[in-house]
């Protein structure tokens, strides 16, 4: 039986990538073919945590294709069913905003969009500093829309940051595989080291 095609999108949040993309390449490793995907900003800024053509190069080498970066890259995913699932890790709190409220100017957005309008699966793994805060409405409501799925996720350091969540990002492939079959693993929240 034939692997899915999963598509693979990052967003913005850079201090992950480093974890992100070790998954990448354990699920590549797996023999599932991935098709990766990166917003602008995280395609083409250099931040502390790397340079952006170096993520780009290693993204690249795991899955054995181009990088689609652009909207009309990322467009025909659904429609043509290129993909099987859409990953978006690391989802950012200003990716779920745009998920939520229905706004499509990044080519993660419109790969999620592409997918959605023709039922696939697409499954969101956050990593965001104001996910108890500010961006709290918008989990909540792509908590309830259809497709949508989640990795659990837990807050990072509540002492620190108290409204920040990440997800635990050696869960994609198994949460991938339970979309698929149109499941949430769940729990949704972790409770972490210091008890939050």
């Amino acid at each position: 039986m034939e692997k899915p095609v999963i598509g693979f999108a990052m967003c913005g949040s850079y201090c992950t990538f480093r974890t992100v993309i070790d998954e990448m390449r354990k699920i590549a490793e797996s023999g599932y073919p991935l098709i990766p995907i990166m917003s602008g900003n995280a395609s083409s800024t250099d931040t502390r945590f790397g340079n952006a053509k170096d993520y780009v190069k290693e993204v690249e080498e795991i899955c054995g294709r181009k990088l689609l970066t652009t909207i009309p890259d990322t467009e025909p995913l659904g429609p043509k069913r290129l993909v099987d699932i859409l990953i978006i890790a690391p989802c950012t709190g200003n990716t779920l905003g745009k998920l939520a409220n229905g706004i499509t100017d990044t080519s993660v957005t419109m790969a999620a969009k592409s997918c959605l309008r023709i039922g696939l699966p697409v499954l969101l793994a956050p990593a965001t500093n104001d996910a108890l805060a500010a961006s709290a409405q918008n989990l909540g409501r792509l908590l309830n829309t259809k497709n949508i799925y989640f990795v659990p996720m837990k807050q990072d350091a509540p002492q620190k940051k108290p409204f920040s969540l990440v997800a635990d990002f050696s869960m994609i492939l198994p949460c991938a595989l339970a979309a698929l079959e149109g499941k949430q693993i769940r729990p949704v929240f972790l409770v972490n080291d210091e008890g939050a």
